[in-house]
């Protein structure tokens, strides 16, 4: 199993570097939205490969222009630019899980994440851009539900999303047990 997820990570260099890809040739006018899906105990390990792809693709494509964003890391930027985030701590501390994400709700609205991240991005200024922090940001933020506001944001930009659960290329399960609704506007980074 070790082998074949070490193969899996080796293929995503080549991949997200080819023309074919960042032309988004043979997707037929579809979303370019990828998942690289992996089993969750293995996101160390998925980290460290993310930091190697962030130093190698300039080195083997020096012109291509590519962004990393943890949503994790969207959301709390987010929440002190807002200046919620302080509150939420300590509503968390009095209040616990349930209020605050109720209290969150609004602010984290899908929608409005797929707007700040858009903006943050500024995709018609990149030609790859990759997604990660998924597991951390649950339950503040549903995968399915930022990837459908993202939609008519991203363009033609391929958006590459480290997922730590399956795709089935139909519905994502995060941590391959959470039953996520349907999105079928991705495709498999990698086999």
């Amino acid at each position: 199993m070790s082998g074949v997820f070490n193969q899996r990570l080796d293929q995503i260099l080549e991949r997200v570097t080819a023309d074919d890809f960042l032309q988004g040739k043979g997707l037929g006018n579809e979303i370019p939205f990828y998942a690289f899906d992996y089993p969750a105990e293995r996101e160390l390990e998925v980290r460290g490969h993310l930091a190697f792809l962030l130093t190698q693709i300039p080195k083997r494509r020096p012109s291509l222009r590519f962004t990393h964003i943890n949503l994790f890391d969207l959301i709390i930027r987010h929440l002190k630019d807002r200046g919620f985030y302080d509150k939420a701590l300590a509503l968390h501390q009095k209040q616990g899980d349930a209020a605050l994400r109720k209290a969150l709700a609004a602010p984290l609205d899908a929608g409005k994440l797929a707007a700040v991240l858009a903006t943050e991005v500024k995709p018609a200024q990149q030609d790859l851009v990759l997604v990660s922090g998924v597991g951390a940001a649950y339950p503040l933020l549903r995968t399915h539900n930022l990837l459908n506001n993202l939609h008519h944001r991203m363009g033609s930009t391929p958006l590459v999303l480290f997922y730590p659960g399956d795709y089935d290329g139909q519905s994502l399960r995060l941590f391959g047990t959470l039953q996520d609704k349907p999105y079928y506007r991705a495709f498999r980074l990698v086999s």
